[in-house]
């Protein structure tokens, strides 16, 4: 799928690439939705890759002398859903980051990549938009900072130059008097893109509204906002009757389409309803309703010193990788995803292949000590990196004690899909050794079972916290 593939450790490394390539060179971090246009044949014409997950210091979240919240452009979905600063003073973004895939995708994906993709669907656009964020483009010619809401110039489509990477993500910190909220339509509770979003942030004093911005994503070409509600709104207490009708305002500013998941005309009506519900929570001060006070991330401890290490990696290279403890170096399959690697060069087939397109889990691995899709990492990554299968969870004959529970209880069934659960099981329990059973509902998300058995997969973990004990 490409030539060169390059894991740099400096931006300065990162736009002499892009420099030098131009068209030609794309950037790498999630790779969520790059693996699948590569594959697809939806881009054309990349030869080379640049991956930046092994620079140091990008994946952090900080807040600077003048309230500003900073994102680096590797932080992730799951970064912001466990940051405590995103949570309190960013709310709206830490929301719809949790939102966004389940914990595999949101352990890959960053928001930076959530906006470069562009589309209109994409939850994490729109709350940052309600929240006036900017974002910082670097290239070899200098630095220019540009405002989200002037980033989009249609569908998939931005004013970053192909020479240019993000490098900083900014928007102003929510003060004491302003509340907000972000809530999603979609067709299943996870794994689904949304039908309908918005972000709302309001400043309210003694109950009444003193500003107003309301954002919606999924219905127009790019996130819009819904300027006659934002100025309604400002003046009134948030009243049923105010309400409705700055729902009514709100549905009355959307222009969706009709497509294979919904049509325009429940969609506006969607707009009007998901509208009044974040109203009145930020009302009722229930916006945090069924929002975790600990998201499950399916995390373990990194291993800093295999992203700082510098090297280059070519499709003449080597790939040296330690995979369930074991030194491995392949010669090929550089220009393959990481799923394909260990199956076909390393022969590891408890990995499965399902979808090949993050969605079902079943190719689940540990990535440097976080639960990721085989499937959407590019097969270079592994480079210097640390990679458990299941087949590395036993301890010689002993099993681990979420595979004993899968055998106990008989939540193997066709056995397909059973991998990747026992994986994202597995991390759970290294993550928080006694779930409950919304945790554990949380942490599969990411794994769908064809033969909809979910129940003895449930209480299979369930069990296993015994067994572990």
């Amino acid at each position: 799928m490409w030539q060169t593939y390059i894991n740099a450790t400096s931006t300065d490394e990162v736009l002499k690439a892009l420099n030098e390539k131009g068209e030609r060179a794309r950037v790498v971090a999630g790779a969520t939705d790059l693996i699948l246009e590569l594959e697809r044949g939806v881009r054309k014409g990349i030869d080379t890759l640049v991956d930046v997950t092994r620079i140091p210091s990008l994946d952090k979240i900080h807040l600077d002398e003048d309230d500003i919240i900073h994102l680096g452009p590797l932080v992730t979905h799951n970064h912001c859903a466990a940051s405590d600063l995103i949570r309190k003073r960013a709310y709206p973004l830490a929301r719809a980051a949790w939102e966004v895939g389940a914990p595999q995708i949101r352990n890959r994906g960053t928001i930076a990549g959530n906006l470069i993709t562009a589309s209109p669907a994409n939850d994490t656009i729109t709350p940052l938009v309600a929240l006036n964020a900017s974002v910082t483009l670097a290239s070899v010619r200098g630095e220019r900072k540009v405002a989200l809401k002037d980033f989009y110039t249609g569908v998939r489509k931005t004013v970053m130059q192909p020479d240019e990477m993000l490098v900083d993500i900014s928007f102003p910190a929510m003060t004491r008097d302003q509340r907000g909220t972000f809530i999603k339509l979609a067709l299943r509770r996870a794994q689904a893109i949304s039908l309908v979003n918005v972000a709302l942030v309001l400043t309210l004093k003694a109950g009444t509204v003193k500003s107003a911005s309301i954002t919606l994503g999924a219905v127009a070409p790019t996130i819009i906002h819904a300027p006659e509600a934002e100025v309604y709104l400002v003046g009134k207490k948030l009243t049923d009757d105010v309400i409705a009708q700055a729902a009514q305002l709100t549905m009355n500013a959307s222009k969706p389409i009709d497509d294979v998941r919904s049509s325009a005309a429940y969609r506006k009506q969607m707009v009007k309803v998901i509208t009044s519900r974040g109203l009145k929570s930020l009302r009722d001060k229930t916006e945090r309703d069924g929002f975790p006070e600990k998201p499950v991330l399916l995390w373990g401890r990194q291993n800093a010193e295999s992203r700082t290490q510098k090297f280059s990696q070519t499709a003449s290279a080597s790939i040296e990788t330690t995979i369930n403890g074991k030194k491995h170096t392949f010669t090929s399959g550089h220009d393959k995803t990481l799923l394909r690697l260990l199956r076909e060069e390393g022969m590891l087939t408890g990995t499965k292949e399902g979808c090949a397109e993050g969605e079902c889990g079943a190719c689940t691995v540990f990535l440097d000590g976080k639960a990721v899709m085989s499937c959407l990492v590019p097969a270079p990554r592994a480079h210097n990196a640390e990679i458990v299968t299941v087949e590395g969870l036993s301890n010689g004959d002993q099993l681990h004690p979420v595979q004993q529970a899968f055998v106990q209880d008989g939540a193997v069934q066709c056995g397909y899909c059973t991998p990747g659960f026992i994986m994202s099981a597995a991390k759970l329990l290294e993550e928080n050794p006694h779930p409950t059973k919304d945790e554990i509902e949380q942490a599969i998300t990411g794994n769908l079972c064809r033969c909809t058995g979910y129940y003895k997969i449930v209480q299979a973990i369930e069990d296993a916290v015994t067994i572990k004990a």
